[in-house]
């Protein structure tokens, strides 16, 4: 019989024994769960087939919300302007009735662009060649009046107005002031000598699909050499490059401190995202029926906010799922960061595994408060 490895604080019991019944009662399952409480680790499990807390794996979409956290340093640093234009840091952006779209509009999927005539190619998206033809792309609606999930074309427009604001990279950028200093475990460039730690995110294949539409929410090219988004971490060289709309890896803990560090702080130090930038990016822009999915969903800037069919944390809470049914997140209500990373993708609707957790992470400090 399979239990987790690990520990949880006073109080987390309840924590501990859900994570385990899912390894009770699944010999494939494999995952990490961690969670912060007010800057303290009060829980960091993690069991299953080769899945341990040491181990890296892909978390999908997870990296958005990664990759936000930069974009609130630009914010709070006062080199972008949530109610700027697009066009104003970026002028090629403007063209085909895009230059009247706000930054905060592009940053909560309602750019219209959701992909490009043609595709782009795997080896593009952390290019300013991917930016240049984003930047040329004619929206497929009005843009700012509707909303539809740019899975992966959200992650360039981040790259490109990074590159415009601050004069770096954002992946330079996050290992130079978030990840490096706070010791966050989870990469947007996976380094050659971390590649040991890494293993595949295994999922199921599902139909065969022989070509990918080009202005499908994976926005790839025709001849990209994935057959689905479920591939690209398990890729050397998308999780090399660490494109922040997909291809971010790491554990369960990186994710759960990251988002800790980011409003409590940790470690007995202060938070890198002061009150007043957590409020700008976290706050509700959009909300209703998502012209990607065809489900209802919610955005902040760049993060997901839990609503009835995502309920994962309080009305103040914010974060990001990936594929895999991976979700980080933090829940300033609480005090909270929390990070949770599957090996096998699962169904990353309610009553999913990772929503379970959540709701028992937040009982349990909220008993403790």
């Amino acid at each position: 019989m399979q239990t987790s490895l690990g520990f949880v604080a006073p109080g987390y019991g309840g924590v501990l024994e859900l994570f385990d019944s899912f390894l009770r009662g699944d010999p494939q399952y494999s995952g990490q769960l961690a969670a912060y409480q007010d800057g303290v680790q009060v829980v960091g499990l993690a069991g299953g087939p080769d899945m341990d807390a040491d181990t890296v794996t892909g978390a999908y979409s997870c990296s958005k919300g990664v990759a936000a956290m930069v974009v609130g340093l630009l914010v709070q640093d006062g080199l972008l302007d949530l109610d700027q234009t697009v066009a104003h840091y970026w002028p090629e952006f403007g063209a085909h009735g895009k230059d009247r779209l706000l930054v905060r509009q592009a940053l909560s999927h309602q750019a219209g662009l959701m992909g490009i005539e043609g595709g782009f190619a795997l080896d593009e998206f952390t290019t300013p060649a991917a930016a240049a033809r984003l930047a040329a792309a004619v929206p497929v609606w009005e843009p700012g009046r509707q909303f539809g999930y740019h899975a992966l074309t959200i992650g360039i427009i981040m790259e490109e107005l990074c590159r415009r604001t601050a004069g770096e990279t954002l992946q330079e950028v996050f290992d130079r002031r978030i990840r490096g200093p706070l010791g966050i475990d989870f990469f947007l460039g996976l380094p050659e000598d971390q590649e040991s730690r890494y293993r595949n995110v295994l999922y199921s294949a599902g139909p065969e699909q022989p070509w990918l539409d080009p202005l499908s929410f994976e926005g790839m090219n025709s001849n990209a050499p994935v057959s689905t988004i479920m591939e690209l971490p398990n890729i050397r060289a998308v999780r090399a490059a660490g494109m922040s709309a997909a291809g971010g890896v790491g554990t369960a803990e990186g994710l759960a401190r990251l988002y800790a560090a980011a409003t409590t702080g940790i470690n007995g130090g202060g938070p890198f995202l002061n009150a007043a930038t957590v409020d700008l990016m976290s706050r509700e822009q959009v909300w209703g029926l998502d012209r990607s999915s065809g489900l209802d969903n919610a955005f902040a800037v760049v993060f997901m906010k839990p609503h009835p069919s995502r309920n994962f944390g309080s009305h103040r809470a914010f974060g990001h799922e990936g594929a895999n049914a991976a979700l980080g997140f933090a829940d300033p209500a609480y005090g909270l960061g929390f990070g949770y990373i599957p090996q096998r993708q699962e169904d990353g609707r309610t009553p999913g595994r990772a929503h379970r957790l959540a709701a028992e992470v937040r009982r349990a400090a909220a008993a403790l408060s």
